[in-house]
């Protein structure tokens, strides 16, 4: 494993996840284990698609995360080899709880790749 951070969340700037993390930031958002990447919305509301990744998986809210945790380790175990970053896609997030984070978390120490959660919107 290297010394780069477990894994990257992006987020749009100034949106739910935003604001809640700068009131009160999970465990491993405050200990730097999850680095974060405020990112410009489009028009819509909503980050663009992302440019450089490869997308294992895509769930509808964070809580899936937390539900499915071996589904989440699968697909960063199974994802082919490359250089490119794994990418999650959450489609929508009022807010993101420890738990969500520690699953993925916990399937990227599996990894040499770069994971990143991107949160295309607010819920």
């Amino acid at each position: 494993m290297t010394s780069e951070p477990g894994l990257i969340l992006q987020l749009p700037r100034d949106g739910a996840v935003d604001r809640q993390f700068r009131t009160d930031p999970p465990p491993s958002v405050a200990s730097g284990q999850v680095v974060l990447d405020q990112v410009q919305r489009e028009a819509d509301g909503r980050l663009a698609p992302p440019e450089a990744a490869e997308i294992v998986m895509s769930v509808p809210s964070p809580e899936t995360l937390a539900r499915e945790p071996d589904e989440v380790r699968d697909v960063i175990d199974r994802a082919p080899g490359s250089h490119e970053p794994l990418m999650i896609i959450v489609e929508a997030a009022e807010e993101l709880r420890e738990e969500e984070l520690a699953a993925v978390l916990d399937a990227t120490a599996r990894t040499s790749r770069r994971v990143i959660v991107r949160i295309m919107a607010d819920a």
